[in-house]
């Protein structure tokens, strides 16, 4: 599989300059995280669904969230205190094991997960964390100024595509079991994805610059010195102001408005294949010197979206905006990474504070996270009361705020 993803890679990339060409390391990271996102897609779109199931409550699933979203900015300070001690594999390859531990443990758990509900969270965000400190860290590394804005198109699109059939495959799955014996078989299959991938993972070597210093207690004050930095912080603490109810509210809206795992999967199928184009389109024709164009188009996209809802939620519009999120949620994060990771360059220690700007990254983005779900399970957690339309208008709005966040290059 590696070397068909790198011939394909490396066919689409004849005609261009050898400096964007992929590196190897590169190709075996989108493999992996490919792998992973295929299990993770499976069982992290349906865990929502199973809570749902169990409990009927979005004060429940809200909660699991927010622990979670609070959890991993911890975990993240944690693996790059790893990375800069040992290795960014350290704390990739334990972010891989722990997830598929922790479906082997929801496995192992059933019905019983809602009683420890507060536990799971906790397991989820930190082993989450340190799987995605130790990946964005990779992807600093095995991508250069000349070609990540390709990368990163690359990135989003096998992420798709693994997004696309995970939900699909777990929908039907659990659609043909009974009761909730489904979803215990998703997670298992999870589990084996991400021991695959952590296999894969030996392949990259270790970086070399062992034992630097963690420089994670100066960056305020670096904050207040550079203010290009300060904004893009500020920029995704925006960003997280919408992620935080759209990364598990949708799909408890469309399994309430059409009360089948299997058709929420399929249509998981349709958003990624949305997302795919968009990336394709990304990958050749985006220009970092439109960031803001691209930051302006994907919210008014949002917006209209979010009319969809308004004043009506049934599987048409619920349908419809989920439709053009996926068009336009791409673009905004694609534009958002690589705007800060050409930023980390002119940090000062030139590059050294890599991890620490994916620690506070992180930071600024759940906090934004965290706030939306408090808003979300305080005024919006009965579904049939008409408020959660003009919560997500009201979060959609403030994504405007990014285009003031960043300077065009």
């Amino acid at each position: 599989m590696n070397l068909t993803i790198r011939a394909w890679l490396q066919s689409r990339g004849n005609t261009l300059p050898h400096e964007k060409r992929l590196s190897r390391e590169a190709v075996i990271s989108l493999l992996i995280h490919s792998i992973f996102q295929f299990g993770a897609s499976m069982s992290g779109v349906f865990l929502n669904l199973y809570l749902w199931r169990l409990t009927h409550s979005v004060v429940v699933n809200g909660t699991y969230s927010m622990i979670v979203y609070i959890l991993t900015p911890i975990g993240f300070a944690i693996g790059g205190y790893m990375i800069k001690k040992k290795d960014r594999m350290v704390a990739y390859r334990l972010g891989i094991v722990l997830i598929g531990l922790f479906y082997l443990s929801v496995s192992i758990a059933g019905e019983r997960l809602v009683d420890y509900y507060v536990l799971f969270a906790i397991f989820n965000g930190l082993a989450g964390a340190f799987y995605w400190v130790g990946y964005l860290t990779l992807m600093y590394d095995v991508s250069t100024e000349q070609n990540r804005i390709r990368y990163l198109a690359f990135n989003m699109m096998f992420f798709t595509a693994a997004t696309l059939a995970g939900p699909a495959l777990a929908g039907f799955i659990i659609r043909l079991r009974e009761g909730l014996s489904g979803y215990t078989i998703v997670f298992s299959i999870a589990f084996f994805m991400f021991l695959l991938a952590a296999l894969i993972s030996l392949k990259i070597k270790a970086s070399s610059g062992h034992h630097r210093v963690y420089y994670l207690k100066y960056t305020g004050l670096i904050m207040k010195k550079k203010q290009e930095w300060s904004n893009a912080l500020l920029g995704f603490f925006g960003m997280g102001l919408l992620q935080g109810t759209m990364l598990f509210l949708p799909n408890i809206l469309l399994f309430k408005v059409l009360p089948r795992e299997d058709l929420v999967g399929y249509l998981g199928v349709l958003y990624s294949s949305l997302s795919i184009v968009m990336g394709i389109f990304i990958s050749k024709y985006a220009n970092a010197g439109r960031a803001r164009m691209y930051l302006t188009i994907s919210t008014v996209g949002y917006l209209v979206g979010v009319s969809c809802i308004i004043g009506s939620l049934n599987v048409w519009s619920v349908v419809g905006f989920m439709i053009l999120y996926s068009i336009f949620a791409p673009l905004q994060g694609n534009t958002m990474t690589g705007f800060y990771y050409s930023l980390i360059a002119r940090l000062p220690l030139k590059g050294e504070l890599k991890v620490e700007s994916v620690v506070v990254r992180e930071f600024f983005l759940n906090v934004g996270r965290v706030i939306s779900i408090l808003v979300l399970i305080t005024f919006g957690s009965d579904l049939d009361g008409g408020l959660i339309p003009w919560i997500l208008l009201i979060a959609a709005l403030t994504q405007f705020g990014l285009i003031w966040s960043i300077k065009n290059r």
